[in-house]
């Protein structure tokens, strides 16, 4: 695969064979070439489970202090005097079946879906249009709530889901170049200690077994995780 000029000129600034401690991580991905636009910071992790087994499953949300720094569309399902409520709390899109509707025609201009419990015989069979999307409220991620209003500031505020791969990875979006480097190592650290409060009690050996980060367009940097665990105790 052939890169970019901006792409190989951002390799030869990284130690390939290092693991940096998150600061300097930070700062190295900052201070790295960039696109036309406000890249986002992506964080990835490899976890020691085995996602195949239920009780290895890692899944669950994090509400980040400084947000993701994207703009997050949110739709609720639901009817009655939830509408209202969802409107009042700033969510982008509120009703029932027009959108179920919708959705089963190809509508998916929304990052985040929430349902009120008695929305889910409909929206349930949604599933194989939400799920491969990442969008399917799920009562997990706190999206299948009668508590539309938290839910709905929540997501908008910067609560993301996080969730393992078929091959033990999370990929979750912490934040954009331009956020200050303290702003994004609190972000990180929140993250972090989210993954270890989400650890399988039948998961064994070591849990985190490399992180990284990267913007957008460019390479990542490992993360020295003993180093970061060592902080967050």
């Amino acid at each position: 695969m052939k890169r970019s000029k901006r792409y190989r000129d951002s390799i030869a600034k990284i130690d390939r064979g290092r693991e940096y401690p998150l600061e300097e991580a930070v700062d190295v991905v900052k201070n790295l070439p960039t696109g036309k636009f406000n890249e986002t910071i992506e964080f990835s992790a490899k976890l020691g489970v085995n996602p195949k087994h239920a009780d290895q499953q890692v899944r669950g949300t994090v509400l980040l202090p400084h947000g993701t720094g994207r703009e997050v569309r949110v739709l609720v399902l639901t009817r009655g005097e939830k509408e209202q409520e969802a409107r009042e709390a700033g969510a982008d899109y509120v009703g029932s079946n027009e959108f179920i509707d919708k959705i089963k025609e190809g509508w998916f201009d929304f990052d985040v879906a929430i349902a009120t419990p008695d929305m889910m015989g409909d929206v349930g069979k949604l599933g194989r249009l939400l799920g491969p999307r990442g969008l399917m409220p799920n009562p997990k991620s706190g999206t299948v709530t009668f508590e539309v209003a938290k839910a709905v500031k929540d997501s908008k505020a910067g609560k993301i889901e996080y969730r393992v791969d078929r091959g033990a990875n999370i990929h979750v979006p912490v934040g954009k170049v331009a956020f200050e480097k303290q702003k994004l190592i609190e972000n990180i650290k929140a993250l972090m200690v989210e993954l270890l409060r989400a650890k399988p009690a039948s998961a064994k050996g070591r849990y985190i077994k490399s992180a990284h980060i990267a913007s957008t367009m460019g390479p990542s940097v490992e993360l020295d995780t003993a180093m970061l665990l060592t902080e967050l105790r």
